[in-house]
């Protein structure tokens, strides 16, 4: 039997050198290391035979060019809802850079100075999902960033965005979020 729901297909950029060396990476617009772009065309091949009926990308240009390099360049629509968790302050600094002024500082529990809020993300994230629901009949194919990623499947389980925080992923990695029996939001593959 045939889902009527659309399926929405998570792509993670490659590699930069800011997400190598862990460094929090919302607008500086930072391109894909040689490493990253090698990967960004093996997600052309996994991706290659599957078929979607819409496909957005981040405007930043490490997800547009993951795109392109994976062979979505003449179909890739950007989405500005799409971009990664504005860090504000933080941009560009590691999570042990932040702790030595705040210790307990997570970007899942504490504000960014200047950044965005975790619920601010989540409401981004919410407008992607109705996109999705609304525009796509079997399949949607999103290539974005990190965290917002990581917010995107927690609220498509209709989770609070903090969950976000349990899902790990990993640059050039392909996740699935699908329906169980074709009614309730699941993660079908997660970090693949």
């Amino acid at each position: 039997m045939n889902d009527p729901r659309p399926e929405l297909w998570l792509a993670r950029h490659g590699e930069t050198e800011w997400s190598r060396t862990s460094r929090h990476t919302s607008v500086t617009d930072v391109p894909l290391t040689q490493a990253g772009e090698r990967s960004a065309w093996e997600l052309g091949d996994r991706l290659a035979g599957t078929t979607f009926d819409l496909v957005l990308s981040s405007p930043l240009s490490r997800a547009r060019e993951t795109a392109r390099l994976a062979g979505f360049a003449d179909r890739i629509e950007i989405d500005p809802g799409a971009q990664e968790w504005r860090y504000g302050d933080h941009e560009g600094r590691t999570t042990a850079q932040i702790r030595e002024d705040d210790p307990d500082w997570s970007v899942w529990t504490h504000p960014s100075p200047g950044g965005e809020s975790l619920e601010q993300v989540a409401a981004r994230a919410d407008l992607l999902i109705a996109r999705v629901r609304r525009e796509a009949s079997t399949r949607a194919l999103v290539f974005s960033h990190g965290h917002f990623l990581r917010v995107l499947g927690a609220r498509w389980m209709d989770l609070p965005p903090r969950v976000g925080a349990n899902l790990v992923l990993d640059v050039a990695t392909v996740s699935v979020l699908g329906w169980e029996r074709g009614e309730i939001p699941a993660i079908q593959r997660w970090n693949a």
